[in-house]
């Protein structure tokens, strides 16, 4: 159900995948039988294109991957978590408008450091 952008990530690869991963995540929990989940997927696979190489995006099976979805209390789908340092900055849970999910992208990606060196404090 993944698009060309997206990658399948399951229990065994989503630390590395998403929470070491050096760009911010959007990870998208879903499942085959889920109406929303597949009327949100065109706009997930359009998201990776439009924000490639500074975004990350992945997709969580809930019902392959129960481990996952559990730690981060994940209890309706569809459910997009954009992870940024490993942690969770922003969440959607039910399908919305791309809109609402570009903005919440872009205000994760506006945190990030566009040269991707760490502010430093002056004394």
């Amino acid at each position: 159900m993944a698009g060309n952008a997206v990658l399948e990530v399951s229990d065994a690869t989503f630390d590395q995948e998403v929470l070491q991963s050096e760009q911010p995540v959007l990870v998208d929990f879903w499942a085959v039988w889920c109406g929303p989940c597949k009327a949100i997927a065109p706009i997930v696979d359009e998201l990776a294109t439009a924000y490639a190489g500074k975004l990350k995006v992945t997709k969580v099976n809930v019902d392959q991957n129960g481990a996952t979805p559990s730690r981060y209390g994940i209890r309706g789908i569809p459910a997009l978590l954009i992870f940024k340092g490993g942690k969770v900055a922003d969440q959607i849970v039910g399908y919305v408008p791309r809109e609402v999910i570009e903005e919440k992208v872009n205000r994760v990606l506006a945190l990030a450091p566009a040269s991707g060196l760490t502010p430093t404090s002056v004394s």
